[in-house]
């Protein structure tokens, strides 16, 4: 790995950091048969993660849309489902909400507001509106607005709002309407004070070898060029998804799916972010066999059931645990 990596993501986070990073982990909504997960399976996961998950005494998850909608005849209640299941067994969750169009987050919107009371203000440690809607290319200055009525609405409760999307998306400039609240002609608004940032040496195509030099890498240029924008302290960051696909998922480039090497990139590239100070979410929790596989433009196939730590009876692939020298 590169020293100079290391030193600029070291030198990007200390800001916030007094001491190691935490791990949390991306959380899906359903079970392997397809059918929603009840407050009673979400105990479940949260047992599972407290108990194997190498976590701290710091216990996040983060979840993806308020309502599931994969199955638009089998919806599930994310947030009312998860909530309580939080609450009682002492986990903080990142709720996210769709929001790559209107309509849709307007649905989000409405819904989140019967659930999310002043129960839950310690429960919910932030709220993210969109998730890699840039990657996807709806525009910032659509988004914007979107952040910041969510924002107004719960942020007597939630006191973290912001958005989750691809590294190269900080990186690039593209989200830099977000970050800072202002868009050509139209009136300024706050900007973000929370940021998810997604990096993953698998799909940058690298050799399990490199993939941690290049998850680093991303990750500093991101943070770096935040911070360029709005100074040190004015946004908390942290890496809202990376992770390896174990047996039985697709490859990608040079980059190959096994057991054995989402291990390797756990140790090394995971374990070293969390050394550095950085809070990582990894993708993901648990295998989900009920997700299809689909196909590129191309034809290729991609099969991502099974990108969890777990597998989907909760027994962890490897030890989840960092080394102590990481």
């Amino acid at each position: 790995m590169h020293l100079s990596t290391l030193l600029s993501l070291a030198l990007a986070i200390s800001p916030f950091v007094a001491a190691r990073g935490n791990l949390g982990y991306a959380l899906g909504a359903r079970k392997s048969d397809k059918n929603c997960k009840t407050t009673t399976d979400y105990e479940a996961d949260f047992d599972a993660l407290n108990k194997e998950g190498g976590m701290g005494e710091t216990k996040r998850v983060r979840s993806y849309a308020i309502v599931d909608d994969h199955y638009p005849d089998n919806q599930c209640q994310v947030a009312s489902a998860i909530l309580p299941a939080a609450k009682a067994k002492g986990f903080q969750v990142i709720l996210g909400l769709s929001a790559d169009t209107q309509t849709k987050f307007e649905s989000e919107n409405q819904t989140l507001f019967s659930v999310l009371t002043s129960e839950y203000a310690s429960t919910v440690y932030a709220l993210t509106v969109g998730s890699e809607s840039l990657y996807r290319e709806v525009d910032a200055c659509e988004l914007l607005p979107r952040i910041h009525e969510v924002r107004t609405i719960f942020g007597n409760i939630v006191k973290r709002v912001g958005t989750v999307d691809s590294w190269n998306k900080f990186q690039d400039g593209t989200a830099d309407p977000i970050i800072t609240g202002n868009c050509e002609d139209k009136d300024p608004v706050p900007g973000v004070n929370f940021l998810l940032v997604n990096a993953f040496g698998y799909w940058q195509g690298q050799n399990i070898n490199n993939a941690t030099a290049t998850y680093l890498d991303d990750l500093q240029q991101a943070i770096g060029h935040i911070q360029d924008l709005v100074g040190l302290n004015t946004v908390e960051i942290m890496n809202g998804e990376t992770g390896w696909p174990g047996d039985g998922g697709s490859p990608y480039l040079a980059a190959e799916p096994s057991n054995e090497n989402e291990e390797t990139f756990f140790k090394t590239g995971v374990c070293t972010a969390l050394a550095l100070g950085v809070d990582v979410f990894y993708f993901e929790a648990f295998d989900e066999a009920w997700k299809p596989v689909s196909k590129s433009d191309t034809g290729v196939e991609n099969d991502e059931r099974h990108w969890g730590a777990f597998y989907d009876n909760r027994t962890p692939k490897f030890s989840l645990d960092c080394p102590t020298s990481a």
